[in-house]
C-alpha cells in the first residue's frame, strides 16, 4: 500500500495528463450527443408539422426545452451540491460538460431562429434579447478553455461567468414566462412551461442562496464553479 501511494505521489504529471487526455473524449461525447438530440428534436417536428412557420415555431419550442435540461445543471448543480450534499457533486464536478453540450445544442436552436425569420410574414422583430444570450453562451464556452480564461484572470472570469449565466436565465424566464403570459394571459397560461419556470426559479434561489452562504464556507471543500475546465 504504501509502495502504491508512493508511486501515484511520485508521477503527479504523469496522473495529470491522463485525465486530461480521457477527458476531452469524453465532453466531446457529450457536446455531439447534445447536438444530435437537439438536431434530431427539430427534425422531427418539421417532418411531422412541415417546414413552415407553424412547424419551426413547434421545432423552436422543443429545441428550447432540449436546450434548457442541459443548461440547468451547469447553472445550479455547483448551488445544489452545497446544500444538498455530496450525492449531487458529480453533477456539479460536470458542469463545464453541461455548458459546453448547451452550446452545441443551441445551434441548432440558433438555426431555426434564422430560418423562421426567413419563412414568418410578419417577423420583424431584431430579437436582441435572445441574440445577446446566444452571444453570452459562445463566450463561455470560449473562456472555458484554460488559455483563454487565463487572459482574463480569476476575478474577471468570475464576473464575467456569473453575468452571462444569469442573463441566459433571464432569456430562458421571458421564454418560459414572460412571452405565454403576454400571448394567453395569467387565465390561460399553458401548464407545460410549469415544470421549467419551477427548475428556473429554483435555480437562481439556490445560485442566491450559495452566494449568501459561500462567506461562511470559504474553509470548506466545494464543487468548483460551473463552466470551468477540468
Amino acid at each position: 500500500m504504501t509502495a502504491r501511494a508512493s508511486e501515484l505521489s511520485g508521477s503527479p504529471n504523469r496522473l495529470a495528463g491522463a485525465r486530461s487526455i480521457g477527458a476531452l473524449p469524453v465532453v466531446g461525447c457529450w457536446i455531439a450527443a447534445a447536438f444530435v438530440v437537439s438536431l434530431a428534436l427539430a427534425a422531427l417536428v418539421l417532418a411531422i408539422a412541415g417546414v413552415g412557420e407553424h412547424g419551426t415555431a413547434l421545432a423552436l419550442r422543443a429545441t428550447a426545452r432540449w436546450c434548457f435540461l442541459l443548461f440547468w445543471p451547469a447553472y445550479a448543480g455547483s448551488a445544489l451540491a452545497r446544500f444538498c450534499g455530496p450525492r449531487f457533486a458529480g453533477l456539479a464536478r460536470q458542469g463545464r460538460a453541461f455548458g459546453l453540450a448547451f452550446a452545441a445544442a443551441l445551434a441548432v436552436h440558433v438555426g431555426l431562429v434564422l430560418w423562421l425569420m426567413a419563412v414568418a410574414a410578419d417577423q420583424r422583430t431584431p430579437m436582441l434579447l435572445f441574440w445577446a444570450g446566444a452571444a453570452c453562451a459562445y463566450t463561455l464556452a470560449l473562456f472555458s478553455l484554460p488559455r483563454v480564461r487565463g487572459w482574463l484572470g480569476p476575478r474577471a472570469w468570475r464576473v464575467l461567468s456569473e453575468g452571462a449565466m444569469q442573463y441566459i436565465a433571464l432569456v430562458f424566464a421571458v421564454d418560459f414566462i414572460v412571452e405565454p403570459l403576454q400571448a394567453n394571459g395569467p387565465g390561460k397560461y399553458p401548464l407545460t412551461y410549469l415544470p421549467f419556470v419551477v427548475m428556473l426559479v429554483g435555480g437562481a434561489l439556490l445560485r442566491l442562496a450559495a452566494q449568501i452562504r459561500r462567506p461562511r464556507m470559504a474553509g470548506q471543500a466545494v464543487p468548483q464553479p460551473h463552466w470551468h475546465s477540468r
